[in-house]
């Protein structure tokens, strides 16, 4: 369904470390890094789609975080939701909800948010039973 999600940055180095180390416990794989063009991208393993990007704002303004806008990134294990949010928080992320089950969702979600560097939010979910 989804081709890519581009996040915008403001500081590409600080991004770039950020989004490395949280890409890198979720299993993801870096398909390029352009830190003239200040933008980076990661792929699944065994897939070139989805795209998750990060860089500078198109427009060339100041990268803002959404009201109300979030990604969502999905994860095969609890133990997975739980070293993301691990890896997020040594690197600069603001929790915004630890990791835990969310029942109001549905009885076996599980996941975790909290706003990048950028403040950005994101949440690294599991729907798998434990």
């Amino acid at each position: 369904m989804l081709s890519h999600i581009h996040i915008g940055i403001s500081d590409f180095d600080r991004a770039y470390e950020f989004y490395s180390s949280l890409m890198r416990e979720l299993g993801l794989r870096e398909r390029f890094c352009d830190p003239g063009r200040s933008w980076a991208g990661w792929e699944p393993k065994d897939a070139e789609r989805p795209l998750f990007l990060i860089g500078r704002a198109f427009d060339g303004e100041a990268a803002t975080p959404g009201n109300g806008q979030m990604v969502a990134l999905l994860t095969s294990s609890r133990a997975a939701v739980d070293g993301a949010y691990a890896v997020a928080i040594a690197s600069g992320a603001i929790c915004e909800g630890p990791p835990g089950l969310r029942p109001h969702y549905h009885p076996d979600y599980y996941g975790t948010y909290f706003r990048d560097p950028d403040g950005n939010k994101l949440c690294v979910c599991c729907h798998s039973e434990s």
